[in-house]
């Protein structure tokens, strides 16, 4: 019987490709999404120049984009948050499905984007899932709790990722 030395196995060498512009530019502005309101109230806290300012321009922009900003946080009182806590909760859920895409680039069955017309459908619904909770806190049918808006918002930002992640980051196919 003759022995040989067993030929290698082939391996296979993953190249990493580069990321796409808007995958980095998604990133940047979650980042100052999500940064934006939490550092507001500290910047307006200090003496020191220019920072107040840059203040004044996040808490303009959470004026705009947040349907009761004075029900923020009050981080560093009297200066609340830029934004409540279900758009924060909406931020976050956001954050969560960004994490949950760089873990598995878009494999899991959970990203709507993967099963079209339902998968969109799915994903309105549970973006609006945010406005209902607004609508009947405003109909009396509870008071506003920064718990309860939270996870109606946090529902509302894992739907939203679970869509918009994937096309954003994926890189392109060659």
């Amino acid at each position: 019987m003759v022995r040989t030395v067993a030929r290698p196995t082939p391996t296979v060498e993953f190249v990493k490709q580069p990321r796409p512009w808007r995958s980095i530019i998604a990133d940047v502005i979650l980042v100052g999404l999500v940064s934006g309101p939490l550092a507001a109230p500290f910047l307006a806290s200090t003496g020191l120049p220019i920072l107040p300012q840059i203040a004044s321009i996040i808490y303009f922009m959470g004026d705009h984009v947040c349907p009761q900003p004075e029900m923020g946080l009050a981080l560093m009182p009297p200066y609340l948050m830029a934004v409540c806590m279900r758009c924060f909760g909406t931020l976050m859920g956001l954050v969560t499905m960004r994490y949950l895409f760089s873990v598995n680039q878009g494999q899991a069955p959970y990203w709507l984007n993967r099963y079209g017309l339902p998968g969109l459908i799915l994903t309105l619904g549970l973006c609006l899932v945010y406005p209902f909770e607004l609508y009947a806190q405003s109909w009396g049918w509870w008071e506003y709790n920064n718990f309860v808006v939270t996870l109606f918002g946090l529902v509302s930002g894992l739907g939203l990722g679970a869509y918009i992640m994937p096309p954003l980051h994926r890189a392109p196919r060659t």
